[in-house]
């Protein structure tokens, strides 16, 4: 019995980190990559088109980071899962992920084989951490899913993070509701709850903020 394919996009600002775990994923008979993003914004857009079961991105990225891109991608769609590949290895960003809802995480410099297991787990419905940091996890796993998922210094939900870094980026609230599958009442109650949780005004003053926080790429 032949099995189905198993369809993967992939969303990473390098265009060429994202040609090479191309060919590594496509060379599994099975796994098939159906859809490429450069940017986060630019992945929700396309996973308005497509319907993968997997989704495997960075965490830096313009306009929408991958952890916040996470957090959009299990709202919207719950039967997609999510494995995180990024540079940053502090263990605080896997607490981060997994709080948002990713299934697993990688390091860039892991192996393509570790790469194809991760998939290959995940398409099990089990969860995947590198082994580069698996020690340093080995303590605290369990406290992977009771973390709110932003940082400590930051005030902002994971949703409210999104909408600011939309809002910095010059998208007015329209476009912010039909990217998040919102209404544009409720992007504008977000917008008014960031402001009073920031203690600004103006769009010139969240901007700043975000700025400052390092949310814009």
């Amino acid at each position: 019995m032949k099995t189905s394919s198993y369809h993967i996009v992939l969303a990473d600002d390098h265009t060429l980190f994202r040609q090479g775990m191309r060919r590594l994923i496509e060379e599994v008979p099975d796994l098939k990559v159906m859809g490429e993003a450069g940017d986060g914004i630019e992945l929700l857009r396309l996973l308005k088109k497509l319907c993968p079961d997997m989704v495997v991105l960075d965490i830096t990225m313009p306009k929408l980071g991958g952890i916040e891109a996470t957090h959009e991608i299990v709202q919207l769609y719950p039967t997609v899962s999510v494995l995180i590949v990024t540079m940053h290895r502090r263990t605080e960003y896997v607490h981060h992920a997994f709080s948002a809802g990713a299934s697993g995480f990688l390091l860039k410099d892991d192996t393509g084989e570790e790469l194809i297991e991760a998939i290959q787990a995940i398409r099990s419905r089990k969860r995947y951490i590198t082994r580069r940091l698996i020690g340093e996890l080995a303590g605290n796993l369990s406290q992977l899913h009771k973390q709110n998922g932003r940082l400590p210094a930051d005030p902002l939900s994971i949703r409210e993070r999104s909408i600011l870094k939309l809002i910095a980026e010059g998208n007015t609230s329209r476009v912010i509701a039909d990217l998040l599958c919102i209404s544009h009442r409720t992007v504008q109650n977000h917008r008014f709850h960031i402001m009073q949780k920031l203690r600004v005004k103006t769009t010139a003053d969240l901007v700043k903020y975000a700025i400052e926080k390092g949310y814009l790429s």
